[in-house]
């Protein structure tokens, strides 16, 4: 898998890419990255990338001419394009699966009051949004995106079982879980789990993921029990 990202600052990506899972998988090859200023695509001495917006209102928009001649540079056949914006698709574990199918992903990280509509019109395949709050840059959102992508890359995970019992899938969140020691602070490990007995354990498990995403995710539960009335 390939990442390109057209970005203001490149410098925001060195460490995060370059660390723990991802800066392993990078070494083994399973992805790279290209990190690409914007501003270097300017033709003007003062690279600028800004400009107001027609029609009045607060703020700047990214000007169209740089970002043309990036995602021209970057893009090729086997190239979709993101851009993160908070009009976007809410990013989900589904959305995520689908872009870790992807060749190639361009994303180009948003900034100020947004990218001039033109640059949409013509390349971008999706706009994505990481939640409902604001940002100072897109530059957050496309680690995000990154980071639940790469996970799902075959060869990424060092327990490629872990991707099984997650948080979303099947659009419940995950169970609580303890490790040693058994009890601190008069707070006990829950006995069915020092038990052995995998069906209870199972058992408890299913019930807590339940009980949690009722209680914090009343949407989630809706659709739980929507996929278990259809039978998916």
């Amino acid at each position: 898998m390939i990442f390109k990202i057209l970005t203001l600052f490149p410098e925001f990506f060195k460490s995060p890419l370059s660390s723990g899972l991802m800066g392993r998988a990078a070494e083994k090859g399973l992805m790279k990255f290209d990190i690409r200023d914007i501003r270097s695509y300017t033709e003007d001495r003062h690279n600028r990338c800004d400009d107001y917006p027609y029609g009045g209102g607060s703020g700047m928009v990214l000007m169209p001419d740089p970002l043309f001649r990036a995602i021209e540079d970057a893009k090729n056949d086997d190239t979709r394009i993101l851009l993160t914006a908070a009009s976007g698709r809410l990013l989900t574990q589904e959305i995520a699966g689908g872009l870790a199918a992807e060749k190639e992903l361009c994303i180009i990280c948003g900034h100020y009051e947004g990218v001039d509509q033109r640059v949409i019109d013509r390349y971008v395949d999706l706009e994505v949004s990481i939640g409902d709050y604001v940002l100072s840059g897109g530059e957050y959102a496309a680690l995000v995106i990154i980071d639940a992508v790469a996970r799902l890359i075959p060869g990424f995970m060092s327990n490629s079982e872990s991707l099984v019992e997650e948080s979303f899938e099947k659009s419940l969140l995950e169970y609580p879980h303890y490790t040693r020691p058994p009890v601190i602070d008069d707070m006990a490990v829950p006995g069915v789990l020092m038990g052995g007995n995998h069906g209870e354990i199972s058992e408890w498990r299913m019930k807590k993921s339940i009980e949690i995403t009722k209680r914090v995710r009343p949407d989630l539960y809706k659709r739980y029990i929507k996929s278990k009335i259809l039978g998916e």
